[in-house]
Order: C-alpha cells, then structure tokens, then sequence
C-alpha cells in the first residue's frame, strides 16, 4: 500500500512540474481547492480498499491464467486448440510421424512428411494441417507440396459433443452464449480476416449444429 501511495505522488510531483513549466500551475490549483472537501471524506475509504482491490485483481489475473479460454478441434492424428482471445492454434500429434511433439516444433520438411502421412491415413487430419500450414506459413508451404492442392470442405458428420469442444461451450450453455462464442471464433478464423477456410467451416458447422435443437 506504501509503495502505491508512493508512486502516485510522483505522479502528481511530475504532473504538477510540468504544468508549472507550461504556466499553468494555476490550473492544478483551482482543481485541488474544488475536490480538496471530497478528498478528506473519501481518501481514508480509498486508502483501506486499496489492499482488498490489489489482491481481488491479482485473483482475476491467476484465474485468467489458469483458465484460458480455447475452443478444441481435434482429429484421429491431432489434438488441437484455438486461443480465443489471440486466434492463435496450438496443436499436438497424437499418432504416426512425430508422435508426441507440439506442431511449433516442426520443421517445413517435417510439416510435409505429416502432411504426407494424414493424406493417406485420414482426411480430416489432412485439411485441419493444410490450414494450420496456411495460416502459419501463408502459401509459401506449398512450393514443396508433393500432394499439390486441397479442399477445404469438412466431411462426415459432427457430434454435440465435438461441437460444444470446438465453440470452447458446455452442454446447458444458452442459445446466445452459443452465438457469442461463435461470434467471437469467426472473428479470429474467418477467411476474411486470414483466416482458414476449413476451420470456418467447422465453426459454422459446430454453431448449427448446437442451434438445431
């Protein structure tokens, strides 16, 4: 609480020298005069919340952290999630090449044997990597693309429960926190924005899905 006391009156210290400098010192004085019968109520009340507004923001902040909001998408070959506030997709290989290792690991040329290996063993594993390479590495990837080209259309169908991971929702949500929450994803991944194709559409996918009932 000292230390806070203390930096705010060399704040003002400063705030004041440079009024002065700028002749207008006068200013801080008339306010000063004005807010000087509110300052002897309220500052001893501001004083003793100080320490209870210092340890309920730290709580935020440790909650935040430890809490952060990500919306799944997973395949056979991967694990992963998109950071909601950042847009951000983190993924890890669950099976085949490189199982085990986060995909900011990989290489350009360990991308394309992965790349490789989901084409023959699972197509959805294939899409969700191509738009990762895009989104990650814009078009330069594919260059050194022996597939050369994709399609960005989901197949198969979607269940609740895959839709719910991907919006980062609960079963019970509401109808508007539905919306909210796939509001907030598309604004991240919408093609539009250099966004993904595929992810969009899964996104759009999962919203219709939980909305159908």
């Amino acid at each position: 609480m000292k230390a806070v006391i203390l930096i705010t009156l060399v704040l003002f210290a400063l705030f004041a020298l440079l009024m002065a400098i700028t002749g207008r010192l006068h200013w801080i004085a008339a306010v000063v005069a004005g807010l000087l019968p509110f300052a002897q109520k309220f500052l001893p009340i501001l004083i003793k919340a100080l320490p209870f507004l210092g340890r309920w923001y730290l709580r935020r902040q440790q909650q935040k952290n430890a809490n952060p909001q990500h919306s799944e998408m997973n395949t056979a070959i991967f694990d992963m999630h998109i950071d909601q506030s950042s847009g951000v997709i983190y993924g890890t290989v669950k099976r085949g090449p490189f199982k085990g290792r986060s995909l900011n690991e990989l290489s350009e040329k360990e991308f394309i044997e992965l790349l490789t290996f989901c084409r023959q063993m699972e197509k959805d594993s294939a899409k969700l990597l191509e738009n990762y390479l895009d989104r990650r590495f814009g078009d330069a990837w594919r260059k050194d693309d022996p597939g050369n080209g994709s399609t960005v259309t989901p197949t198969g169908s979607m269940s609740k429960k895959e839709a719910y991971e991907i919006l980062g929702l609960t079963p019970g949500c509401s109808k508007q926190e539905i919306i909210d929450a796939h509001r907030k994803l598309i604004q991240k991944i919408h093609p539009d924005r250099g966004g993904n194709d595929y992810l969009a559409a899964k996104i759009n996918q999962a919203k219709d899905i939980l909305l159908s009932d």
